[in-house]
C-alpha cells in the first residue's frame, strides 16, 4: 500500500480536481527562481478583480536535504515576516519537527504575533500530526489529527483541544477506500453538523473525473450540494478542466505549458442561471520557473 495522506490531504484527488486550476475574479502572477547558493525565491503577485486590491509576498526557502533541514521565510505586502524551520528525520525515522511564527516590524523586530510548534509522524500505515498555537489569545490549542490506512482502507480524524477552558473546539472524521484507479471519501465535520461523500476515478491516463454532495444540517437544512468535475489531458503541455454544481455555477479552466518554464491559466466561474448579469467571473494566472 502506498503511504497515507495526512487528514488535510485525505480527499486530495478530488479536492484539487474541483478546486485548482481555476483562476477567476483575479490576475496572478508567480515567478520562482533558484539562486547559486540553492536559495528558491517565489515572487507572488495577485489582483482581485473585483476589490481591485493587490496582495503580494516574497518567500525565500533554503533546503539541506543531507540533514533534514528547511527554512522558509516570507514577507507579505502587509508588512508581516512569518518563518517557518523544518527538521525532518532529526530526532527517528519518519518524524517531523516544525516550528512557525510570525512578527510585525512595524511593532518591533522581536514582537512575535503569533507562534506554533508541531510535530509530524508519517510511517507505512499512519500520518499523524500534532501543534499547539503558543500565543493564542483565547489560550493554547492543540491540532492533532491522525490517519491510519491498510488494503485501501483508511480512517481519519482531526481534534482541536483549548488548554485555557478545557473544552474540544472542533472534531472531524473521515473514511475512505483508495486504489490507483478510484477513491471514496466520506467526511463529518464541524462537530458532525457537515456531512459530505466524494467519488474520483481516473478512467483512462488523459481522463479524470469526480464528484461530491454535501449537506450541512445547520447551514442548508433541506438541501444537498451536488458538484461534479473533469479534467482532460489534450497533451504533453495542454489540459482543460470543467465543473458545475446544482445551483448552476459552471467553472472552466484551461492550462497550457508555453514553454519548459512558461505556465499560462485562464478560467472563469459563470452562472448560467444570470449570463447576462455580473455574477461570471473571468481570471489569469502566469507562473514562470528560472
Amino acid at each position: 500500500m502506498a503511504q497515507v495522506p495526512s487528514y488535510a490531504d485525505f480527499s486530495k484527488d478530488v479536492n484539487d480536481l474541483l478546486a485548482k486550476d481555476f483562476p477567476f475574479a483575479a490576475a496572478k502572477l508567480e515567478v520562482n527562481a533558484t539562486a547559486p547558493n540553492g536559495i528558491k525565491l517565489t515572487v507572488n503577485n495577485v489582483r482581485n478583480s473585483a476589490a481591485g486590491v493587490i496582495s503580494s509576498d516574497v518567500k525565500a526557502k533554503y533546503s539541506d536535504k543531507s540533514n533534514g533541514l528547511t527554512i522558509t521565510n516570507t514577507w507579505h505586502l502587509a508588512n508581516v515576516l512569518t518563518s517557518q524551520i523544518e527538521l525532518q528525520d532529526f530526532i527517528a525515522s519518519g518524524l517531523k519537527i516544525d516550528i512557525h511564527g510570525s512578527m510585525k516590524p512595524a511593532v518591533g523586530y522581536f514582537t512575535t504575533t503569533a507562534a506554533k510548534a508541531g510535530l509530524e509522524l508519517k510511517q507505512a500505515n499512519v500520518f499523524a500530526r500534532s501543534s499547539v498555537d503558543l500565543l493564542a489569545k483565547s489560550g493554547a490549542t492543540v491540532h492533532t489529527d491522525v490517519v491510519v490506512g491498510s488494503d485501501g482502507l483508511l480512517l481519519g480524524g482531526d481534534v482541536a483541544y483549548n488548554t485555557e477552558d478545557a473544552t474540544i473546539h472542533r472534531y472531524n472524521v473521515a473514511v475512505g477506500f483508495k486504489t490507483p484507479e478510484y477513491s471514496l471519501g466520506f467526511h463529518a465535520t464541524k462537530k458532525f453538523t457537515n456531512f459530505s461523500a466524494n467519488y474520483f476515478h481516473k478512467v483512462s491516463s488523459g481522463l479524470l473525473v469526480g464528484s461530491r454532495a454535501s449537506w450541512d444540517k445547520v447551514v442548508l437544512p433541506d438541501q444537498v450540494a451536488i458538484e461534479l468535475g473533469a479534467k482532460y489531458t489534450v497533451d504533453a503541455n495542454t489540459f482543460v478542466k470543467a465543473k458545475i454544481d446544482n445551483s448552476g455555477r459552471l467553472g472552466l479552466g484551461f492550462t497550457q505549458l508555453l514553454r519548459s518554464n512558461v505556465k499560462l491559466q485562464l478560467g472563469g466561474v459563470f452562472d448560467i442561471n444570470r449570463w447576462y448579469e455580473s455574477a461570471n467571473r473571468v481570471g489569469i494566472t502566469l507562473v514562470i520557473d528560472n
